[in-house]
């Protein structure tokens, strides 16, 4: 298979698209943050437990029953309003979220969960502190232009800390009002629950995202379980692919030697280290790999990004691209030739 060769002004425009993709990304997850942070403030959704009522986009959303408890509706009133206001609302946003997943993936996990991105900013100050990206990575992550120093280490804690009482008290207010809790909390006058909520919950969350962030997205949150099964079933999904039959190629993959520690000082300056993809994978995936091994990719596009600088760098296209629709199913099918279930 002939190899394509970038050099120059098109391995430069190759890296802008990469680096764009990635500011886009980082654009659509800081918003969301705020919308999330934001939301129960604006009324946009939340659940007052003290008024049993559930606020959406700033009106308060009712099943529509009281009037047959009061008498003024019949069953049959009662039963249409339900549908209009319950079933078919649900059956619309998750419909429409599982069509999204069955499509591209787990994407609302890689671009827009707020715990997720979280999840990347701490990876990156643990990064900077030890040189891994989990405290239960074995070995130390290579990363380009980045040394590992023990003066990261109190940021980091802090930054787990902080980020588990903004995710405590922000649950809180989506279930009591935001202004309630927000003034209890600078005057001091937070009753015993609320207080005891947000101590609770800031302990469990602080140990998640110390301990458990890639065990979490991986296989404790729902959503992003069910996002993968919909994406699972369908061949024709966006999937990161991989020309194997240029594996070669990966053996020079190259990373900077100041990116590895101090024992590697011993290795030659420029060595090859290769796996510069599976370093920058947030969810700790190899994207190498077989799709039905990475069941819980994001579709962040780091690795594709790593692929292409690492490979431009030397004057050929990078192994690793995405595929939807036909491309993807040929993909799919190749990897299921090649790579046959286990047989049971």
């Amino acid at each position: 298979m002939e190899q394509l060769s970038l050099t120059g002004p098109a391995a430069s425009e190759a890296q802008r698209r990469a680096r764009s993709l990635q500011i886009w990304r980082r654009r659509t997850q800081i918003g969301f943050f705020v919308l999330f942070l934001l939301a129960p403030s604006l009324n946009l959704l939340r659940f007052d437990l003290y008024e049993t009522q559930l606020w959406v986009l700033g009106m308060r959303w009712s099943l529509g029953i009281d009037g047959l408890i009061n008498g003024e509706i019949s069953a049959n009133q009662a039963a249409l309003n339900l549908l209009w206001r319950a079933l078919l609302p649900a059956l619309l946003i998750v419909g429409g979220f599982l069509a999204l997943a069955y499509r591209y993936g787990r994407i609302y996990c890689g671009w827009l969960c707020p715990h997720f991105s979280l999840v990347e900013s701490l990876n990156s100050l643990l990064h900077r502190a030890c040189g891994k990206l989990s405290l239960w990575d074995r070995a130390p992550v290579h990363r380009a232009g980045v040394t590992p120093q023990r003066r990261w280490w109190p940021l980091f804690a802090l930054s787990c800390l902080l980020a588990a009482f903004t995710w405590a008290i922000t649950l809180l207010t989506y279930l009591l009002p935001p202004q309630l809790i927000w003034s209890g909390l600078f005057s001091g006058t937070l009753t015993a629950n609320q207080l005891r909520f947000l101590l609770v919950g800031t302990a469990i969350f602080a140990a998640e995202f110390a301990f458990a962030r890639h065990l979490f997205c991986r296989f404790g949150c729902a959503v992003g379980l069910f996002q993968s099964l919909a994406w699972m079933a369908n061949p024709r999904g966006l999937v990161v692919s991989f020309e194997r039959e240029r594996a070669r190629d990966c053996r020079t993959c190259q990373s900077e030697q100041r990116s590895a520690p101090a024992h590697a000082a011993l290795a030659a300056p420029d060595a090859p280290l290769g796996n510069a993809c599976d370093s920058v994978c947030p969810m700790r995936l190899q994207p190498r790999n077989i799709k039905r091994r990475m069941f819980s990719c994001v579709q962040c596009g780091q690795c594709l990004d790593a692929c292409d600088s690492t490979h431009t760098a030397q004057g050929r296209s990078p192994t690793l691209q995405w595929r939807i629709g036909e491309d993807a199913l040929r993909e799919t099918l190749r990897q299921r030739r090649e790579h046959p279930p286990e047989q049971r």
